[in-house]
């Protein structure tokens, strides 16, 4: 490639993983990206109407009172200054704790746990323990993708299976060709799943475990959401017989404890794939801060935390599944996750049409101020997110009655 005048002499020396010497020259915008700017531009041009944001992936509280209690207690104890490493003991400890309180699954905490910062991290550190150039991971679609990035990063392919609501938004495991299979080392699982909101049963895990050992394939369970389980108690990967013979399950403090920003998380499962990640993670970072840590350790012993938040979201999806329903939307409760996974409008009576959920999206936050997220991995779905910011129920119901209004006024053909 012939260098311009703009470029640093460095401009080919980038990895082709990112782009090589193309990198910063492309003009495609990320998903999130578009869906901010066209937030910005309809904030904007119609400063006097309410922007209904249905599309914010994150919890819309503070962590509870007693977290951060203990964090302004330990922020300043110079025990807590160094690098934690690994993860500290007492993390550990309320970490097998709470897996064994809640899903009866018991862990070590000296050999079968460890700390991440943030799940995100840990998704991106396992590939690094199993792909070599060639190697496959399989990965549902839509869903989240920093497992798949860093596949791509050490030379390995990503298979994706579809979520389909023909298959209940699970994947079809025996679909899979057996020349991929013979290549795939890793599958990547999210259940209670993002976007669908479809949650896991006991059957479709042993499947997995089935599949997991005749295939030779380690499993990777992201559940993130997991104490967000709207239908029956959460059901953990490792509470199924086998499942910690052939695979690890990733937690996360944010979705359930309304610790969005404190990056904290963990691995758990199978002890010699919780040490590769643990020499992976040793090479990355040094632990997430002590204090932050020892704040965790009080609001995983603390379970009506997550009950609370849970019983929140709950409602809000209960309202919103009856708020849509009105306005034509084909949608049911999911059975977790603060997420409604619902397929796109067609188009609009005497309107457009749509040709993408994309489109769809755009559609709604430019000219009506509904802020939905797009999905096109497996059909046209919009996911509506409950995380929306309303300081009692009585702004929950009036948030619900203004988006009511304002799709049905708009006539959507489905």
């Amino acid at each position: 490639m012939t260098s311009t005048i703009s470029d640093p002499y460095f401009q080919h020396l980038f990895a082709e993983r990112i782009g090589g010497a193309d990198y910063g020259k492309g003009t495609e915008i990320y998903k999130f990206e578009k869906i901010k700017r066209a937030k910005r531009k309809t904030q904007a041009d119609h400063p006097e109407r309410q922007l209904l944001d249905f599309g914010i992936g994150e919890n819309d509280e503070m962590a509870p009172s007693n977290v951060r209690q203990r964090m302004a207690d330990e922020i300043s104890r110079p025990e807590n200054r160094g690098y934690a490493d690994n993860g500290i003991a007492s993390f550990k400890e309320a970490v097998a704790r709470f897996m064994q309180r809640n899903f009866g699954v018991a862990v070590d905490p000296a050999r079968e746990i460890n700390h991440c910062i943030g799940s995100k991290t840990a998704l991106a550190m396992l590939p690094a323990c199993f792909i070599n150039p060639g190697d496959i991971t399989l990965m549902t679609v839509p869903g989240y993708p920093v497992a798949g990035t860093h596949t791509h990063y050490y030379g390995g392919a990503v298979y994706k299976l579809p979520l389909s609501a023909e298959n209940d938004f699970l994947p079809d495991l025996p679909a899979i060709p057996v020349d991929v299979r013979r290549r795939a080392k890793l599958l990547v699982l999210n259940y209670p799943n993002s976007p669908t909101g479809k949650v896991a049963t006991r059957e479709f895990y042993e499947q997995v475990i089935e599949f997991a050992r005749t295939n030779q394939i380690v499993v990777v369970q992201d559940a993130a959401h997991v104490v967000l389980s709207f239908s029956g108690q959460p059901l953990s990967f490792l509470s199924v017989p086998g499942a910690k013979d052939v695979g690890v399950e990733i937690h996360s403090l944010s979705k359930g404890f309304n610790m969005i920003g404190w990056r904290l998380g963990w691995v758990c499962g199978h002890e010699r794939i919780v040490q590769a990640l643990a020499d992976v993670k040793d090479n990355s970072d040094s632990g997430q801060f002590i204090a932050i840590q020892k704040a965790a350790v009080t609001a995983l012993d603390d379970d009506s935390i997550p009950a609370q938040i849970r019983g929140k979201y709950r409602r809000r999806m209960e309202k919103l599944v009856k708020a849509l329903t009105a306005c034509g939307f084909v949608c049911r409760m999911p059975g977790g996750s603060y997420f409604l996974y619902t397929r796109a409008p067609r188009g609009v009576e005497g309107g457009p049409t749509f040709d993408s959920a994309e489109a769809a999206s755009q559609y709604l936050i430019t000219q009506h101020s509904i802020v939905t997220v797009p999905w096109d991995d497996a059909g046209p779905f919009l996911r509506f997110s409950v995380t929306y910011e309303a300081a009692d129920e009585a702004a929950e119901d009036a948030l619900m009655a203004e988006t009511v209004k304002r799709l049905t006024a708009i006539r959507l053909i489905f």
